[in-house]
């Protein structure tokens, strides 16, 4: 037993004299994620490279309701719990103090500029916080079988008289269907609101933390053209009923269903459902979807797009070692390129890698619409705001046109007004 025992610390002597500390032989990485096509897809590239540096992978899943709130707690007590986890534009200013800069992983020069901006993942001193997964927006899916490209609506009140028409027809239950719940404002309130030249605060598409302060944190609630948006769901469910009743409740997985199972003609979702919405075993419309512009609203002419990056972040509190681990893994993922094309035809998301892009344009026409409607649109809007308080912000507005849809229409006005200073305070709590 004493030879046993001796030859056990000569051993374990050995290897630390190799590495430097036995802590340095990091044998498995711990990703912290929501599942959806786009993160499952990067992680099976997490997972080619860990089979080849003989380092396991360890999947967490969390559910989206409680994501922001979890991982929140994990990074706010030092926890070692995560070594990779998903990381948003919507929370990227919450959480960037307690990310590890990601400056130093050189493939992020492929990333597109737009999405890495600092005004939307970069810490307190300039650095960046984020490595992309992809590029996540959204556009305005239809039935090919129901309607040709150029009698896909192209406003607001076209998308009324379309829907109502195949409705009439018995072609399919509702003209549109799209998410409306809190953290799913994107795929029914933000779009046409954006599509009508509003915003959430005033001045419309600014982002410049500065700006907004020097504006007074001004809530665009109480705006005319956010009384026409309110007012267009409300007749949209209540007069026209070209949507569900239930829809102001929806996610995006309640919506996203009623549009597989044929019973709509148009939604918006996430390009990454592109793939979804055309698998046979999962969707009854498969072959059957295009996609195309937002409709516009009366206040708006040009087109427009919302273009960000879904990305995966470092915990600052975890070991040196773990951290120069996670650096190479999501190295090697910005530069894999079978993966990445993997990731698009999975997907419908653009990879990480712009480098990537222009050659799976040339041979998928979806990619190359992308590419001239979003990616290359001068017209670009960012899907969130770039400060703390922000989920509270975006809480105070859904709840408050929640409020006005669903109960009276001459109410509206009202409402909004009295949810104006709510959104206002909670921007400037901040502060």
């Amino acid at each position: 037993m004493q030879r046993v025992a001796r030859w056990t610390i000569a051993a374990v002597a050995a290897l630390v004299a190799a590495t430097g500390t036995a802590a340095a032989q990091v044998t498995e990485l711990r990703v912290g994620y929501q599942p959806s096509p786009i993160q499952d897809a990067s992680i099976a590239m997490f997972e080619t490279w860990g089979a080849k540096n003989a380092v396991k992978i360890v999947k967490v899943p969390n559910s989206y309701g409680v994501y922001v709130e979890k991982m929140t707690a994990s990074l706010t007590s030092n926890s070692d719990q995560y070594d990779v986890i998903w990381h948003n534009d919507d929370w990227g200013q919450t959480w960037a103090h307690l990310l590890e800069p990601t400056d130093d992983i050189d493939a992020n020069k492929y990333a597109e500029k737009w999405g890495m901006a600092p005004v939307v993942f970069a810490n307190a001193q300039g650095q960046n916080t984020v490595v992309p997964m992809g590029q996540t927006f959204s556009v305005f899916f239809y039935r090919t079988d129901l309607v040709k490209p150029e009698e896909v609506p192209k406003t607001l009140d076209e998308l009324v008289s379309v829907s109502k028409r195949l409705q009439a027809e018995g072609k399919v239950k509702f003209g549109y269907v799209g998410g409306m719940a809190m953290n799913h404002s994107w795929f029914s309130w933000l779009w046409s609101m954006w599509a009508n030249n509003c915003d959430v605060l005033m001045p419309a598409y600014e982002r410049d933390n500065k700006k907004l302060a020097e504006a007074g944190w001004k809530s665009g609630l109480s705006e005319p053209c956010m009384q026409q948006n309110v007012e267009y769901w409300w007749d949209a469910i209540n007069v026209h009923k070209i949507v569900p009743r239930g829809m102001p409740a929806y996610d995006r997985n309640e919506a996203n269903a009623v549009f597989m199972a044929g019973d709509a003609a148009f939604t918006v979702a996430d390009t990454l459902w592109w793939g979804t919405f055309n698998d046979p075993a999962k969707s009854k419309i498969a072959g059957k979807v295009g996609a195309a512009r937002f409709p516009l609203g009366p206040n708006r002419t040009r087109p427009f797009a919302w273009d960000d990056i879904w990305g995966w972040a470092i915990p600052k509190s975890i070991s040196p070692e773990r951290k120069k681990l996670a650096k190479q893994m999501l190295e090697a993922m910005m530069l894999d390129e079978e993966g990445q094309i993997k990731l698009f035809k999975a997907t419908g998301a653009p990879p990480p890698n712009t480098t990537f892009w222009p050659k799976i344009a040339a041979q998928d026409p979806f990619m190359k619409l992308l590419k001239e409607s979003v990616l290359d649109s001068p017209d670009k809007v960012r899907g969130a705001y770039y400060f703390p308080q922000w989920p509270a912000v975006h809480k105070a507005f859904n709840d408050t046109v929640t409020k006005a849809v669903t109960g009276k229409r001459e109410d509206i006005a009202k409402v909004l007004a009295d949810g104006a200073p709510l959104v206002s305070k909670a921007a400037q709590q901040q502060q």
